[in-house]
């Protein structure tokens, strides 16, 4: 052996016995060192054994807990360390019985766990899974440092990024986040959802006429009463502004979502207490679901935006769905205004007049002035289609000052004895200098103001009432007659008829429609609002009678005056001087003898499927029980069909009776209201569904499901058992 190889080998046996001396004698050294550690804040040390029990607990780590911390040895690690919420900010990660199940690593953990007086602390957990020299399993071992200062902040930083600081709602930022994410979720697993926007009406008046911190304690109102409506069934939002919104998942139904926006339109409108004032404002609703209206946030988003644009149009304090016919409609909308405002410009509105009659000697007692418009290129056009865009800016006070003029000259040209009823928008209403523009009227015409009428909608009972009952007292001293509108379809107004503003009543014709229906409860509600206006000294007019039936039950339950075309259409200034001319002014009642379900007269392509054939077909009008479409030759009476109405709005029927190429189905499942004046189906067929039938999906545009695609599919499996024909034939109009 070499001499230096036989001195280094005693070398390093030494070298290996000191070593183990020292560690001999370094052992209490180490336990000072861990114990120093924890003293200096540095950090905590714990362990579980193999079955996932707390065997451990520094020093430091049992002062931090408190009295008591002891006992927690033998508790299951899980029931002592919990996962923290990741709402609010907290991080996304594994949970830690996940982790602890798979034996994995612990790194940066954070853990939720609850000290001897009850508050919640965080730590920061790092752990090891530990093996004994043969691999079995012996537990955990780590560390962990007291966030609870840190975690506390900054959680308290995220919730305020995501939620609204005045009324403690989810802002814009955590509704986007959630949507999103609940709308990636649901697309695997082929769920739906709804989206309401919500967007308070004349909002903007309260803060004018009350202020700022006005408008900020109605804000909270309005958010009190959203989250006591929609409850657990889905989450409310604040935008913004005056706008709100609400994500409801798993939610399909329309009859349903119809009911909820129509509460939510009934609740937001309710009066409100404010700095000990009143103020009433409305709502409108607009209404898109997922998977139907779009796949996507920003899909849907924007559906809903614009259903809720569409509702705000109709006459506000509504509720509206999503139709893909809403696109073509924002665009026809903007054409309009611009032709709109180039009609007035030129003088081409008109006014017609439809007379309120006395429903015992048939005689006229006032005439209702009604705006028309005809325009060169696409006719005439329906005020329920002009008015809201007029509405939308400053022309309607053009147009009602126009009106009212002109009705005033008008009726001084009719016998003493007959009034004369215009309208006035809410806008107009409440705009400064409008007592001056009816006194101007009035002057110019030389009308008796006890001849003039002005016909107030429950609109106007928004803001601050203070301004509006100030506005009526101005109006009555000088002496026109007040009405109040669509009694019953808007802003709680029962509270304001005991001021003595109105001279007339008008019921609503939602009230009339219908009501000799079995069963239907308008009959006690229209003898109410009668018995309520007698007791006040004021007149009730029934709008919208139509039927012998519902004369003859408007007349039973004492109504004073009717309108509807029972009587007359609205009949131009000429037409009206020649009645009078005649020496009379008695208008007969002639119409149907019962009252039919409300038809939509509609001439649109839809589909028909029966067996395994897709017919294409005309949809000549509908209701809500059935409907008549022609398009098809050789269908017996009592066929069972499906009517595809688009968007997945699949209806079966029956055919009820039949021409030689017009067929009248009745529904097995009637249509509900889409809160625009339309009829839909209450359930539609999934694109999911129809992407398992052979669709594919990617080609589903939103809101519109190709089921045309279906006949491609069906073709030539039985011989089709009825003649299509050509649908642009001229006859089909017959």
């Amino acid at each position: 052996m070499p001499l230096g190889f036989g001195k280094t080998l005693r070398q390093s046996r030494s070298a290996a016995a000191d070593r183990r001396a020292a560690q001999d004698v370094g052992a209490p050294e180490r336990a000072v060192v861990l114990s120093e550690v924890e003293e200096l804040g540095i950090g905590m040390f714990w362990a579980t054994d193999a079955d996932g029990n707390l065997s451990f607990l520094s020093q430091r780590a049992l002062d931090d807990l408190g009295a008591g911390a002891e006992a927690l040895i033998g508790t299951p690690i899980t029931r002592v360390f919990c996962d923290v919420d990741e709402e609010d900010g907290a991080p996304n990660q594994r949970s830690l019985a996940f982790k602890l199940k798979a034996r994995s690593r612990l790194d940066e953990q954070i853990v939720a766990l609850t000290d001897a007086r009850g508050s919640t602390r965080w730590w920061r957990l790092n752990g090891r899974p530990l093996l004994d020299p043969s691999g079995s399993f012996r537990g955990y071992r780590g560390s962990a440092v007291d966030i609870s200062a840190q975690y506390a902040y900054e959680t308290q930083v995220a919730r305020q990024s995501q939620v609204d600081e005045l009324t403690g709602l989810a802002n814009r930022r955590k509704l986007n986040e959630r949507l999103s994410a609940m709308l990636a979720a649901f697309r695997i697993s082929r769920r739906s959802c709804a989206l309401m926007m919500i967007d308070l009406d004349r909002f903007k008046q309260v803060n004018d006429t009350m202020g700022h911190p006005a408008g900020d304690d109605l804000l909270k109102q309005v958010a009190q009463r959203l989250q006591s409506i929609v409850k657990d069934a889905g989450e409310v939002g604040r935008l913004g502004g005056d706008e709100f919104q609400v994500l409801l998942p798993d939610m399909d139904d329309r009859g349903t979502l119809g009911e909820l926006g129509n509460r939510i339109v009934q609740s937001l409108s309710q009066p409100y207490q404010v700095n000990g004032r009143r103020a009433i404002i409305g709502t409108s609703v607009g209404i898109a679901i997922a998977p139907y209206d779009g796949l996507e946030a920003d899909e849907l988003t924007r559906a809903a935006d614009m259903a809720l644009y569409s509702a705000k149009e109709t006459r506000g304090g509504t509720f509206c769905f999503f139709t893909s016919e809403l696109r073509d409609a924002a665009s026809k909308t903007a054409l309009l205004g611009d032709r709109l405002r180039d009609a007035v410009d030129k003088g081409e509105l008109k006014l017609a007049y439809q007379p309120l009659v006395d429903p015992v000697t048939n005689e006229v007692k006032c005439f209702e002035a009604l705006l028309r418009w005809h325009d060169e290129e696409e006719g005439d056009i329906s005020p329920a289609h002009f008015i809201p865009i007029a509405e939308n800016d400053d022309l309607i006070i053009r147009i009602g000052e126009m009106a009212l003029k002109q009705a005033c000259i008008d009726a001084l040209a009719w016998p003493e004895t007959i009034r004369v009823a215009v309208n006035v928008s809410a806008k107009q209403f409440v705009r400064p200098g409008f007592r001056k523009a009816v006194a101007s009227a009035l002057q110019a015409s030389d009308l008796p103001p006890g001849r003039l009428e002005l016909e107030i909608t429950e609109s106007v009972f928004v803001g601050d009432l203070e301004t509006v009952d100030a506005i009526f007292r101005d109006l009555k001293k000088l002496g026109v007659r007040l009405a109040l509108d669509d009694f019953g379809t808007g802003y709680s107004s029962l509270g304001y008829l005991k001021h003595g503003h109105f001279d007339k009543i008008k019921i609503d014709q939602s009230f009339v429609r219908g009501c000799t229906e079995n069963g239907d409860i308008n009959p006690a509600i229209i003898a109410a609002i009668v018995a309520l206006a007698k007791a006040l000294g004021m007149e009730t007019v029934a709008e919208g009678v139509e039927a012998m039936d519902e004369l003859a039950l408007v007349k039973e339950r004492g109504a004073d005056l009717v309108q509807g075309y029972i009587f007359s259409r609205p009949i131009t200034q000429e037409q009206v001087l020649a009645q009078f001319a005649d020496g009379s002014g008695v208008f007969r009642p002639s119409g149907p003898p019962r009252h039919r379900a409300e038809r939509i007269t509609i001439f649109r392509k839809i589909g028909l499927i029966h067996e395994d054939h897709y017919y294409d077909v005309i949809l000549r009008n509908l209701s809500k029980t059935g409907a008549r479409i022609n398009g098809l030759a050789g269908v017996p009476v009592g066929t069972e069909v499906v009517l595809d109405l688009g968007h997945g709005q699949l209806v079966v029927s029956k055919v009820v009776n039949a021409t030689e190429n017009s067929q009248g189905l009745k529904f097995e499942t009637a249509l509900i209201s889409d809160g625009s004046g339309g009829f839909m189906t209450r359930h539609r067929i999934s694109p999911y569904s129809l992407a398992e039938a052979g669709i594919p999906l990617a080609a589903l545009g939103p809101g519109a499901f190709p089921l045309a695609a279906w006949r491609d599919a069906n073709k030539n499996k039985s011989v089709p058992r009825f003649v299509q024909l050509e649908l642009n034939s001229p006859h089909l109009n017959t």
